[in-house]
């Protein structure tokens, strides 16, 4: 079984525009979607997610919808806890290809990493 992980150089998960996510308040508290929608640059990356070093400069205290964690997701989204590594990896692959492209060296990159 495929082991989740988040990989360096990536930061797929910083592309917040709320036009590619419609259901979001369907799994975030109003207090959560504001501050969700307070951290949306014009962009659509966080404001918080420095794209030449490409990491979060807020990660350590990142809000709970940025932590990808088996408790988190079953309180959000309702994953059973036997289901986080396979609803997690394909989160991400959804991600990656949508902000980088199919055969872009991300994804290529969390495909190697992620077997």
């Amino acid at each position: 079984m495929s082991k989740w992980l988040c990989i360096e150089n990536c930061g797929a998960c910083c592309n917040l525009d709320p036009r590619d996510r419609p259901d979001l308040a369907d799994y975030l508290s109003k207090s959560e979607l504001d501050l969700y929608l307070s951290m949306v640059g014009e962009d659509g990356w966080c404001i918080n997610y420095n794209k030449e070093s490409r990491k979060c400069q807020i990660y350590e205290n990142r809000p709970r919808f940025c932590r990808v964690k088996p408790d988190i997701f079953q309180e959000m989204y309702e994953i059973p806890l036997e289901e986080f590594e396979e609803f997690a990896i394909d989160c991400c692959h959804q991600q990656i290809e949508g902000v980088y492209g199919e055969e872009s060296e991300e994804i290529n990159n969390y495909r190697t990493q992620v077997t």
